[in-house]
């Protein structure tokens, strides 16, 4: 996968910077593949990394997208909407989710 950056513009009022990109490959490459390439590619932290939108365009191999980069995972979390970490999360995210919170009970005593 060749992934090309198009644009970089640095927004300091949130603490990030928004990244315009072009990936070239037969297929359309997955959210996680283009989002770990890109934090390679920007020497931070995957968690601070997500990708906003992918779209390929068709009859070319070409797909092009935006992804925000973030100074820290806090500040992502908090800027983020929800449905874009769990795209960017994938199964994890939601398998975390799906799991039902367990409560201890008190334990049952048996009448003699």
């Amino acid at each position: 996968m060749k992934l090309e950056l198009t644009s970089t513009r640095i927004n300091k009022v949130v603490g990030r910077k928004e990244i315009a990109f072009k990936v070239v490959e037969a297929s359309t490459p997955s959210r996680a593949d283009v989002r770990r390439d890109i934090a390679v590619l920007m020497r931070t932290d995957l968690e601070n990394v997500y990708v906003r939108s992918l779209e390929a365009k068709s009859g070319t191999r070409t797909t092009t997208g935006v992804a925000h980069v973030y100074n820290d995972a806090s500040t992502a979390l908090a800027v983020e909407p929800k449905h874009i970490i769990t795209r960017n999360k994938g199964k994890e995210a939601s398998k975390a989710e799906d799991k039902p919170v367990e409560t201890p009970t008190a334990p049952v005593k048996e009448k003699k």
